[in-house]
């Protein structure tokens, strides 16, 4: 027993209003409804968890997380709550019990879905943590992104979950499946990725995350090692989409967790460069949320992480993703030489060898929308920027495929911020307008939160009659903006 006290398990404790009694009776309610009725939990043990760090055995920790994930509307896991599942001597890890061990992925994974997946089902809202910062994430997950798993796979097993039941409030049946059972996960994916990028994460996120659940039990059997791979790899690209899809909606902790389960499966399937391009996911967020330094300390680690396999697309667009976070401090001499470098390394692609599945999104069309955003932000520091903001943006829109749906409403509202900034409110209003015409049809939060950007910078003009019609417009139009988000998120 160690005689620390448990101050994650005590935060919590205190966010839910309990007594320590309250709590006691309540765990042995909930053990009794999963099927342990002999469970007896009292407030003395209950103080022990808190005071001196003492650890319940199970099933204690999996009841406790699902309590505190109902209470408090937010996915709690075993780790948040203090608990260190496996413990195993000599290894150092983060305070998120990072980086997980190999054998644990497929646990976490299946644990933190099915948390998911009933905060769904309760109509809870997963908001009210706090985001890890990027230089605990990537100083944490360096040595081991940067190892072989095919070394580790070597290594002796201490607690496999490949054969133990998934740590799930959603019991999975582990069973296995074959080449013609992945295909069709595979397919899924692609039709996932593909409503996202019309419509926004917002309502096919349930969808996303209860095939990750799926896939996370399937992986709690023990398949031939080339289609563990790919169900690997089905669960990074699926973890990806949950994650994109949770920031584009702004459940930013819940995002997050899910770009670190991505890069988790990705390097267990032996992809870097797809587990470097979850982490860069993460970068994003980062400057979205008006955090780009931990987001370039993130990208130094999707960067080195991706390994010599990643293809000079692959690298072009994380250059545009370090190009925006510099960006956003306005070093402007330091982003255009970042794009300079994403330009050399798209052009130098000569497509000889297939893209990943995952790449495709990112075209021509991509390279110019972030190279708009890079300057249309540097533009807030350095004015002179807007004129290449919106040729990048213009350049953007011409190339844009149809499905891009709010790739589009990125680059309008790039545009006319870019043409606010520079003077021109004429343009601004009309590429404004484009925007507003379908950005209702998106469930995209972050949509929204680029348009609060933009309307900031109509107040300048809000003597000219066309821009009060405009504000009011998008005054009418915009959605509160939710309590947990900052206004000067771009």
């Amino acid at each position: 027993m160690s005689k620390e006290a448990n101050t994650r398990l005590a935060d919590l404790f205190g966010l839910t209003g309990w007594s320590k009694g309250e709590l006691a009776r309540l765990v042995n309610r909930q053990a009794a409804a999963m099927g342990h009725p002999q469970l007896a939990t009292d407030t003395s043990r209950v103080r022990r968890w808190i005071e001196t760090g003492e650890s319940p055995r199970e099933p204690v920790p999996k009841v406790l997380a699902a309590l505190f994930t109902e209470r408090l509307g937010r996915v709690v896991t075993i780790e948040d709550l203090g608990f260190d599942r496996h413990r195993h001597a000599g290894k150092k890890q983060t305070g998120d019990g990072l980086p997980w061990p190999p054998e644990r992925t497929a646990a976490v994974l299946t644990e933190f879905t099915g948390m998911d997946l009933m905060l769904n089902r309760r109509g809870l809202v997963g908001a009210g943590a706090a985001l890890t910062a990027g230089s605990a994430l990537s100083s944490a997950m360096y040595d081991w992104l940067h190892t072989d798993p095919a070394l580790v796979a070597d290594a002796p097993v201490i607690d496999n979950p490949l054969h133990a039941e998934p740590a799930s409030y959603d019991r999975y049946e582990a069973a296995p499946v074959g080449s013609q059972e992945i295909e069709a996960l595979e397919r899924s994916v692609e039709v996932f990725r593909a409503w996202d990028a019309a419509r926004g994460g917002g309502l096919q996120r349930k969808a996303v995350v209860g095939q990750l659940n799926e896939v996370g039990g399937m992986l709690a059997y023990h398949h031939q090692d080339h289609l563990q791979r790919r169900l690997w790899g089905v669960a990074a690209n699926l973890a990806v989409l949950a994650g994109w899809m949770s920031h584009d909606v702004g459940l930013e902790p819940t995002a997050q967790k899910y770009f670190v389960i991505a890069a988790h499966a990705a390097r267990e399937g032996g992809d870097r460069p797809r587990a470097g391009e979850a982490l860069s996911r993460a970068a994003r967020q980062m400057v979205h949320i008006g955090r780009p330094d931990d987001a370039l300390d993130l990208m130094k680690l999707a960067k080195s992480g991706s390994g010599e396999q990643a293809l000079p697309r692959t690298r072009a667009m994380l250059h545009t993703i370090e190009a925006w976070a510099q960006a956003s401090m306005g070093r402007g001499q330091a982003m255009r030489r970042t794009l300079g470098e994403a330009e050399d390394l798209f052009v130098s692609d000569k497509g000889d060898v297939p893209p990943p599945s995952w790449m495709q999104m990112f075209d021509e069309a991509d390279l110019h929308g972030m190279q708009a955003l890079a300057y249309r932000t540097l533009a807030e520091h350095d004015p002179s920027a807007a004129a290449q903001a919106q040729m990048h943006a213009k350049h953007a829109l011409e190339l844009r495929v149809a499905g891009r749906d709010r790739s589009k409403i990125f680059d309008y509202i790039s545009l006319a911020s870019a043409c606010f900034i520079a003077n021109d409110p004429e343009q601004a209003d009309r590429y404004a307008r484009m925007a507003l015409l379908t950005i209702g049809s998106t469930s995209s939060h972050r949509t929204w939160d680029r348009l609060r950007e933009m309307y900031r910078l109509t107040g300048r003009y809000a003597d000219y009659a066309t821009i009060q019609d405009l504000r009011s417009e998008i005054e009418a139009a915009m959605p509160p903006l939710p309590k947990n988000r900052s206004s000067r998120q771009v």
